[in-house]
């Protein structure tokens, strides 16, 4: 098999003709794959890339103090009037954004997009993070339970606005690893009961893996390496796959993104939604307060006359302590970043059409498999031999004329799960972190549990679920006023009958429609 004068040009054009150095031991099958990986990959792309970060690339220490000693200089917190807290909020305020968030909702105009290009690794899976289940007495997964949530919102538009327009779009950004087990996962679940024209997938693109002085590496001596574009990935996406299109076609105008791994995430969050409406915003944040000043999270500021995250390895440990006065405790960059945001459809429009281009990738330094100088493939390297390159979803923000920040309490709103195993952001934090808040819920509704309720729940493995189709955030929960309970509880919803069931799981099976997920299976039934 010869190869091709056009992609011998191409490559000799891009620099990239080391990826033809082992032709003549390759076979046909592993030349096609080869020439397919080539021909798959933008250079002009890969080179604009990486002259975007080439001056940064070496830079030493030295210079990460120098651009910490400025951004400490002038980042600033975010001003008063473009912010808002649960906690601050009156409760006239509150029902006034949820109103005007639910009137969106019932009127079509607001979609939720999930990014969930990430796989399961750290938790110690192969299969997207979306299908992994934290041992919940229903043995839901996260897909199933934000679907849920998707459906029960629905359920409460509509019926406060005597309206069946209240359809949530549900987009969902797969990555190249996720994208068709995604997909074959929604199918063998019957989309968990949404309409299968209401759930769009869609792909994010992916960036070659490339050696410091910007040369793509062999994954083999046959493939590229390649890697998500990261979640910022999302603009390319939204114009490249005709997303946007799509959204205007359903006459969106509110889109609300989030990550797929918060087990408490509320999608398209009527009170966020509405407070955004209220505020005018064509781009806003929902944060918790950092659990500690040097907490691993990004904190959203204003850097010169723009908003921005700055990432926490970025500031200072003195910057990181500062206080808003002598006398208080809260610290001045305390807007913790969960990867939830609000955007207008004309906002993302605007970034997508003209600012998506100017937005810098980020580096991240690795030790990559890869194929060495001496054609051996080297699964673990001992040295950082490589970069990748993305971008990320709050890059977005600086382009903004009207942000605005909701500040929500984490306990209520923010449980990642993240580690397969430890003390944190594990699946046992989420499933503790969930329980607790349904026995907030009751308890809020009347019901009446044991004293020592919670300590049942993390100590002895007691359990208490309400299902997503029940209570979307601790309403209609009306029916456990006066109840004595005790541990495990667990309210599911008959969908034929549409009242609460608590015989679990006999009744659950025959009667949601949706089969519990078991782990040996992997979430995929065949």
């Amino acid at each position: 098999m010869e190869i091709d004068s056009a992609i011998q040009q191409r490559l000799s054009k891009a620099n990239q003709t080391h990826l033809l150095a082992y032709w003549s031991e390759l076979n046909d099958e592993q030349r096609q794959i080869l020439l397919h990986d080539i021909n798959e990959v933008d250079f002009d792309r890969v080179k604009e890339a990486y002259d975007g970060i080439k001056h940064d690339l070496f830079t030493g220490i030295n210079g990460e103090n120098k651009k910490q000693e400025v951004i400490d200089d002038i980042m600033e917190p975010i001003p008063d009037h473009m912010a808002g807290s649960i906690d601050e909020a009156s409760r006239e305020e509150l029902e006034d954004y949820r109103q005007k968030g639910l009137k969106a909702i019932s009127q079509g105009s607001v979609c939720v997009l999930l990014l969930a290009g990430g796989q399961g690794t750290r938790l110690g899976v192969d299969y997207p993070k979306g299908m992994f289940e934290i041992d919940l007495p229903s043995k839901k997964s996260l897909y199933q339970i934000q679907a849920e949530r998707i459906r029960r919102l629905e359920q409460i538009a509509n019926e406060q606005f005597n309206t069946k327009t209240g359809i949530i779009p549900w987009f969902i950004m797969t990555s190249e690893h996720t994208q068709e087990q995604t997909e074959k996962y929604f199918r063998s679940h019957n989309y968990f009961g949404l309409k299968r024209e209401n759930i769009i997938f869609f792909e994010q693109h992916t960036l070659p893996a490339l050696d410091f002085q910007g040369k793509i590496l062999l994954e083999e001596k046959y493939k590229l390496t390649k890697a998500a574009d990261g979640n910022g990935g999302l603009y390319r996406a939204l114009k490249t796959r005709s997303v946007l299109d799509e959204m205007k076609k359903r006459h969106i105008q509110y889109v609300h993104v989030y990550g797929v791994d918060n087990i408490l995430v509320r999608l398209a969050d009527p009170i966020f939604i509405g407070f955004c409406l209220k505020k005018n915003a064509d781009c806003a944040a929902k944060v918790v307060k950092k659990t500690i000043p040097t907490e691993a999270v990004g904190v959203i500021c204003k850097v010169g006359d723009r908003f921005q995250v700055v990432e926490y390895s970025e500031i200072s440990e003195q910057t990181a302590h500062r206080k808003k006065s002598d006398n208080s405790d809260e610290l001045v960059f305390n807007a913790g970043n969960i990867c939830n945001h609000f955007f207008t459809l004309n906002f993302l429009q605007d970034v997508c059409l003209k600012g998506e281009n100017e937005l810098r990738y980020h580096v991240a330094k690795k030790k990559i498999p890869s194929v060495d100088t001496n054609g051996i493939y080297v699964d673990k390297p001992s040295q950082i031999n490589g970069i990748k390159l993305e971008k990320f979803v709050f890059d977005v923000f600086p382009f903004s004329k009207t942000f605005a920040v909701w500040e929500v309490r984490r306990e209520d709103e923010f449980s990642p799960l993240k580690n397969g195993s430890g003390s944190k952001d594990t699946a046992a934090t989420c499933r503790r972190d969930l329980m607790i808040q349904h026995v907030r819920w009751l308890q809020e509704a009347g019901a009446y549990l044991p004293l020592d309720v919670n300590k049942h729940i993390e100590t002895i493995g007691k359990t208490c679920e309400i299902s997503p189709l029940i209570s979307y955030a601790g309403e209609n929960l009306e029916f456990t006023k006066g109840q004595i309970y005790d541990l495990p509880i667990f309210i599911e919803l008959n969908t034929d009958t549409q009242e609460p069931i608590t015989d679990f799981p006999k009744k659950l099976s025959l009667s949601n429609g949706v089969t519990p997920i078991s782990m040996q299976t992997n979430g995929v039934h065949h």
